[in-house]
């Protein structure tokens, strides 16, 4: 009786550390999966840019909902790291332009909204945040800005339909942008 407890213990313990192995790699696989598919890269010889988020450097407004300043803070972020790899400083802008490609894909350039109508703001790491009117950037340029040797920088960005519109909320309009770093 003794010798068959045993047995049952060596079975129940192997059983145990089995299912618990499994749990782990499974585990493991799922998070690794869905961070890498989160994480969109683009590299050049100097800067690094890493875009969190699934859509890249996509920035989509697909429903017309004017909103306050304050609420449009709080909106969904776009958030990217830029990373210097030389040991010297980079000049570089951030702009956000027109996704053309995206437009004409979808046969869709009569339905976008007025960039006199679309609010944007960048926040660069624990910074506070710059709001602009998107028509009155120059060359689209939101942030014309240095990193130093080896430094890296996180940012987001968040885009929003002003309050102060006369497009109805619900509308079919939508905006399509594209978020370029583009190096000096």
């Amino acid at each position: 009786m003794y010798y068959d407890r045993k047995k049952e213990l060596i079975k129940s313990g192997l059983i145990i550390g089995f299912i618990l192995l499994i749990a782990i790699v499974s585990t493991h696989y799922i998070y690794y999966k869905f961070e890498n598919e989160s994480n969109v890269d683009y590299n050049s010889e100097s800067l690094d840019i890493i875009f969190h988020e699934k859509t890249g450097q996509n920035i989509d407004i697909t429903k017309v909902t004017p909103v306050t300043d304050s609420v449009g803070l709080s909106s969904k972020a776009y958030t990217f790291t830029i990373k210097n790899n030389l040991t010297e400083p980079v000049n570089y802008k951030i702009s956000i332009v027109d996704n053309i490609d995206k437009m004409f894909g979808d046969v869709c350039e009569e339905y976008q909204i007025g960039k006199q109508n679309i609010k944007v703001s960048i926040k660069e790491d624990n910074k506070d945040n710059k709001i602009y009117v998107l028509s009155d950037l120059e060359n689209d340029v939101i942030l014309d800005t240095k990193i130093k040797a080896l430094e890296e920088k996180e940012y987001s960005i968040r885009a929003w339909v002003d309050k102060d519109i006369s497009i109805p909320s619900g509308s079919n309009l939508h905006y399509h942008g594209l978020i370029k770093v583009i190096e000096e």
